[in-house]
């Protein structure tokens, strides 16, 4: 059952992946609802970490997996879960990873969508492993109606869990808000993560053009639309909640090969190479920006020499063809000058620090030569946007 099988295949990640996962645990994604969980909890779908697998675990109920499992359903139906999305937002693509369930996954899946104006006040709590829902859960999530819920995947086969088969991707074409989803398995078995990778929506209608927002942060609508390398953590991280809880969970590149055999630096202790890293992100609203922070938390040994920032305001036919060039556009404008980084610190940067600036809409950071960086933050005041509002398009490739 744990076997996990690699082939020399090589397939590439579909698009979608660059964007921020709306029901991670992480961003207050939760399951509300769970027909079944005797085996594995449904709460293990939205965890951050990726799945694992320990031979020799096993509990009251059965083997332990670190994933959603529940019984050899022997009665009418099949199980369906309800997750309400940490942030509600626009839905790109699934990823259904089955990671581990080898003789044990489901067999077929579908996703269904909701955006409900009141949330539901029922949830799980604690450990419901080896647990089902009871009648009046059963009564509370009828009201919700979800069975007719707009369907974003359809009845799929997912394939099981060795290394080349376990990510189930599905793209969605679906241009509406979502606050929930309802994924069904058919009719019952074990499914380890679901991603929900899509872009956050929020109503700015309540909010001042007087009000400092942090403009690029996931749960304002930013997103990550290009970076140069991603190695060994995903630049989407460093505009998550919070601060980082370790070096996983902020941007970090793999050391640059064309580094200098022997480093130097300028008057400011800048150093002088001729590499550098950079992720691109659209900002949720255009916005004025008045203040910056980029935080080399938990990177003591690898942050960057130094950082600087662009920006500019794209249009979205520009936005797009940025994307096809990889980012190579004329209208990039320096915000922040080159600074010198500190290790496992907060850098604070005021509006004195940054070059006079307009209203913008994307922002380049780049770092030199490598190194990691765990959360960026972008302080602005929110300027009109016209109907074409760059959080409603949907970007067609993540470089």
């Amino acid at each position: 059952m744990a076997e996990r099988r690699t082939t020399g295949r090589a397939v590439a990640d579909p698009d979608f992946l660059q964007f921020n996962d709306l029901a991670c645990e992480t961003v207050g994604g939760k399951v509300i609802f769970a027909t079944d969980e005797w085996f594995a909890p449904a709460n293990n779908l939205l965890k951050r970490e990726p799945p694992q697998f320990i031979a020799s675990a096993f509990t009251d109920f059965g083997k332990w997996m670190d994933g959603w499992e529940t019984r050899r359903k022997r009665i009418s139906g099949h199980d369906w879960c309800i997750i309400q999305l940490g942030v509600p937002g626009l839905i790109h693509g699934f990823d259904v990873d089955t990671s581990f369930f080898t003789g044990n996954h489901s067999p077929h899946v579908s996703i269904q969508a909701g955006c409900l104006d009141q949330l539901p006040t029922f949830t799980l709590e604690g450990d419901r492993t080896g647990m089902a829902a009871s009648d009046s859960q059963m009564a509370a999530v009828a009201k919700l109606g979800s069975e007719a819920w707009p369907e974003l995947v359809s009845v799929s086969e997912l394939q099981p869990g060795y290394s080349d088969s376990c990510h189930n991707y599905f793209r969605v074409n679906f241009n509406r808000r979502v606050t929930h989803i309802r994924l069904n398995m058919y009719p019952d078995g074990g499914i380890a993560r679901l991603r929900v990778y899509g872009v956050g929506q929020r109503d700015w209608s309540s909010v001042s053009t007087n009000q400092l927002v942090d403009l690029v942060a996931l749960t304002n609508g930013g997103v990550c639309l290009g970076y140069s390398d991603a190695h060994f953590g995903h630049p989407r991280n460093m505009i998550g909640l919070g601060r980082a809880a370790n070096m996983a969970d902020g941007w970090e590149t793999a050391r640059r090969l064309d580094r200098p055999k022997k480093l130097k630096v300028d008057q400011q202790g800048i150093l002088q190479v001729p590499g550098r890293e950079w992720a691109v992100f659209r900002l949720g609203h255009p916005g004025l920006i008045s203040s910056i922070e980029v935080d080399t938390n938990h990177f003591k040994g690898n942050f960057p020499d130094s950082c600087r920032i662009e920006a500019c305001t794209l249009t979205p036919e520009e936005e797009t063809q940025c994307i096809r060039t990889r980012w190579n556009s004329g209208k990039w404008q320096v915000l922040l000058p080159p600074q010198k980084l500190r290790p496992h610190h907060i850098h604070h940067y005021s509006e004195a620090e940054l070059m006079p600036s307009h209203p913008v809409s994307h922002v380049r950071l780049i770092i030199a030569p490598d190194g990691g960086v765990s959360r960026l933050r972008l302080w602005g005041r929110l300027t009109p946007i016209n109907a074409a509002s760059v959080n409603q398009r949907r970007p067609t490739s993540k470089l």
